[in-house]
């Protein structure tokens, strides 16, 4: 319960992050993309015909002009860390001051830039923290632009402003109805509305030329002029400011800050609570900034994994498999010895009869089938017995676990060669003899059957069906070829006694006993080989419920394992060879890549609503054309028919999300100590889509 608490608190706290970036990354338009116009019938013609200056915050309308041959230069959209600093060294030079009308998320990046802007004597403004057409917004949204901004200036520069400069807004008597209700509401919160007399149109990119002809006064006459130090390439900017200012001055204008030419004050001081809200604001929207190139790293290298891994797979997956069919191909000489098959079963009632019944006519001589009762409460031990199957033993112990019950199955058992199989699980005839067949080379200490899904008629069977195919059984053709095949499958499974009486047979200490035993066995120096031709049918579990479950404790008990095993990266010999090149290729591909690959879908929708969609959409498709093409090979190798690939698109819409989410709430769980219990699945005993021969 706590673990799932802490699994939902870190995705809340990861969406508040990623709605944070959304906000504070919202992209604009330049300012002079301007929204639609409307009416102006209902702007003042005192306001239309006034200065650019616009104070509503007192009972009447008030409006101010500039001093005769005053020059107020303004830049919008800013601070950017290329070009407000060539800005300030122009105005340095030329002894000019300024005023930067700045978005509140920039300072909140670049502090720095709003400090030196304050610093050096110039002015700063608010310009919105997101840049948004403040005339579309509801009134509790802009209250939150024009506020955040002013703690973003506060925590930069511990000033405040009484300036403001609406986007996209320009000349007063251009002002339409929308835009008036917009001023109106800037001056409600206390700001001075400041619009311009003159446009350099630098957002066009006209050339320095044009831009110093759009801001050469043609009288005395005071003017507000219109630039931007941010919002892309202002090298033109930077040019035609540095020649304008010395023009203008030579013709006797002075430059000065919009308040000092009205009389008014440049950022009076903030309270010391303004400036420590501003701090939480600016170090929220750090963080937020922080996880999200964090996040990216991460696609990039979940992208790179799966690049990676698709190739290896088309590589030498592909070559497995048509090595294995070859006409030469062969294990060695027939093995023949007695095997014995385990098979622990606890409750298993519905589905132990056609499990047995398999294994027993398996075409395999010498073959004793050990059915483990481990305390079942159903009667599943005289169902067996029921069978009448003479070469089908039970015997009963108290009920200990799967781990114990198949050790205890080894024990009793009376042959070198073992086989384990799960008691819901049907084999095809034959599988058991080409399960052995690796047997014949004296290296080979366990085999890895192929496992696949037996009901496969709703969803959730088809979606398992091809996991099996792709995640499991094409992943172990990649594993044996390295020669690191993580897991031996407990639904088939077959063992040298000497190899587990080496490693002491199966521990209880993991979950996930298979992967335990099969990574000792590998750091004993044995082989652990897959056999393709070796098919057997699982029941799956058939529900969310019981699939979270069952995943659950997979994906905690391969942690265990893998924690459990990690000396062998720092061993010598056979272990050591393991450690250093088996474990880091299945902590990359099985665990890392895994939980990465959410990654995926998430910065998708992030793109599709956020980013550039048509971008992100090709971005989403080429990595499912991917998972396609590794589903076809997969599908291929193991001679299964294509139609179920009809849900795989869905599967990575739904069903992967379920696996993601099972995978976090493991790794909480296995990184916080957690420990966690062995979950016994449902079964129904639904076989019935399995195509096993002669059933």
């Amino acid at each position: 319960m706590a673990t799932g608490a802490l699994t939902l608190t870190l995705l809340l706290l990861l969406a508040t992050v990623i709605l944070v970036e959304v906000y504070t990354d919202a992209g604009f338009s330049p300012d002079g993309a301007a929204p639609s116009t409307t009416g102006a019938a209902r702007v003042p013609q005192q306001v239309r015909e006034g200065g650019p200056v616009i104070d509503l915050t007192g009972e009447k309308i008030s409006t101010y002009g500039i001093p005769e041959k005053t020059i107020a230069l303004t830049f919008d959209d800013g601070p950017d860390p290329q070009w407000t600093p060539k800005i300030l060294d122009v105005l340095a030079k030329h002894q000019a001051q300024a005023t930067f009308f700045v978005v509140g998320s920039q300072v909140a990046r670049h502090p720095g830039i709003a400090e030196r802007i304050a610093r050096e004597g110039h002015e700063l403004g608010g310009h919105t923290f997101t840049h948004p057409d403040l005339a579309g917004l509801p009134g509790w949204r802009r209250e939150m632009e024009n506020s955040q901004t002013q703690l973003a200036i506060a925590h930069a520069t511990g000033g405040s402003t009484r300036l403001m400069r609406p986007p996209y807004s320009s000349f007063a008597d251009a002002l339409t109805d929308r835009d008036w209700e917009t001023v109106r509401s800037v001056g409600a919160q206390g700001y001075l509305t400041v619009l311009d007399t003159m446009d350099s149109e630098d957002w066009k990119r006209p050339g320095a030329d044009a831009i110093v002809r759009n801001l050469t006064p043609k009288g005395t006459a005071g003017q507000i002029v219109l630039l931007h130090d941010a919002g892309g390439d202002r090298s033109q900017t930077v040019a035609a400011l540095d020649r304008l200012i010395p023009r203008l001055q030579q013709r006797g204008f002075r430059f000065s800050t919009v308040s000092a030419a009205i009389g008014g004050q440049a950022n009076p001081a903030a309270g010391s609570e303004v400036v420590w809200r501003g701090r939480a604001l600016v170090w929220s929207v750090r963080v937020s900034d922080a996880v999200l190139d964090v996040l990216w790293v991460l696609l990039i290298t979940a992208g790179g994994l799966i690049v990676v891994r698709t190739f290896i797979l088309f590589a030498f997956a592909w070559r497995h498999s048509r090595h294995r069919r070859g006409p030469d191909w062969s294990w060695g000489l027939p093995v023949t010895a007695p095997v014995t098959i385990v098979v622990p079963a606890y409750n298993e009632r519905t589905t132990i009869g056609p499990a047995v019944r398999s294994l027993a006519s398996s075409a395999y001589e010498g073959a004793e089938v050990l059915v483990v009762d481990d305390g079942s409460t159903d009667g599943t031990g005289d169902a067996v017995r029921e069978l009448g199957l003479r070469n089908v033993r039970v015997v009963r112990i108290p009920n200990g676990g799967k781990a114990n019950a198949l050790n205890a199955g080894v024990a009793l058992s009376r042959t070198e060669l073992i086989v384990m199989v799960d008691a819901d699980t049907v084999v095809e005839p034959g599988a058991i003899r080409r399960l052995v067949q690796p047997f014949a080379d004296p290296r080979v200490g366990a085999v890895a059957g192929n496992v696949k899904v037996g009901n496969r008629r709703g969803l959730i069977g088809k979606w398992q069906h091809i996991e099996y195919v792709i995640g499991f059984n094409l992943d172990r053709r990649l594993y044996d070829t390295f020669g690191c095949i993580p897991t031996i499958p407990g639904a088939l499974g077959a063992f040298r006694r000497a190899a587990l009486t080496e490693v002491g047979g199966l521990s209880t200490g993991t979950l996930a006993e298979d992967t335990d035993l099969t990574i000792a066995i590998h750091r004993a120096g044995w082989r652990v080989v897959y056999e393709e031709e070796a098919r057997a049918y699982t029941e799956a579990p058939a529900t969310v419920k019981q699939l979270w479950r069952q995943r659950y404790r997979w994906s905690y008990g391969t942690m265990q394992s893998m924690w459990k095993h990690r000396e062998a990266v720092t061993d010598r010999g056979a272990s050591g060879r393991f450690g250093r090149r088996g474990l880091p290729f299945i902590v990359l591909f099985s665990v890392l890549l895994p939980l990465l690959a959410p990654l995926i879908d998430l910065m998708a929708v992030y793109g599709l609503l956020f980013l550039d969609r048509e971008v992100t959409i090709i971005g989403w498709l080429a990595m499912l054309v991917v998972q396609a093409l590794t589903a076809v090979l997969a599908f291929r190798l193991d001679r299964e028919p294509l139609r179920p690939l009809w849900t795989l698109p869905l599967q990575q819409v739904v069903y992967r999300q379920v696996m993601y989410l099972v995978l976090l709430h493991s790794a909480i769980a296995a990184v916080t100590g957690r420990r966690l219990k062995w979950q016994t699945i449902h079964r129904t005993g639904d076989l019935g889509s399995a195509p096993v021969p002669g059933r």
